[in-house]
């Protein structure tokens, strides 16, 4: 059993209907030139191992932003070539 504790960078979004859901990075990496997050939904102290969600992200100076990807067919290609890396 692994007890280390992992310190997660986490993000908050909002659902469609308008709650708020906090998140946690688990993966980073590119396609395309873009750069993107795998994150996981945070459930109090512990983050989830039930699925993985990919945010296209943007870094700044001091912070980052996380965008949804909208469009079906690109969120597709993008968790593909994502599966196909790890």
């Amino acid at each position: 059993m692994d007890n280390e504790f992992k310190e997660y960078i986490t993000f908050v979004v909002n659902t469609k209907d308008g709650a708020e859901v906090e998140m946690a990075v688990i993966d980073q990496f590119e396609f395309e030139n873009k750069g993107y997050v795998a994150a996981a939904l945070v459930d109090g102290d512990t983050v989830s191992d039930e699925g993985c969600f990919i945010y296209r992200v943007k870094v700044g100076e001091d912070d980052f932003k996380v965008e949804k990807i909208t469009n079906q067919i690109d969120y597709n290609r993008i968790a593909e070539a994502y599966m196909d890396m790890i």
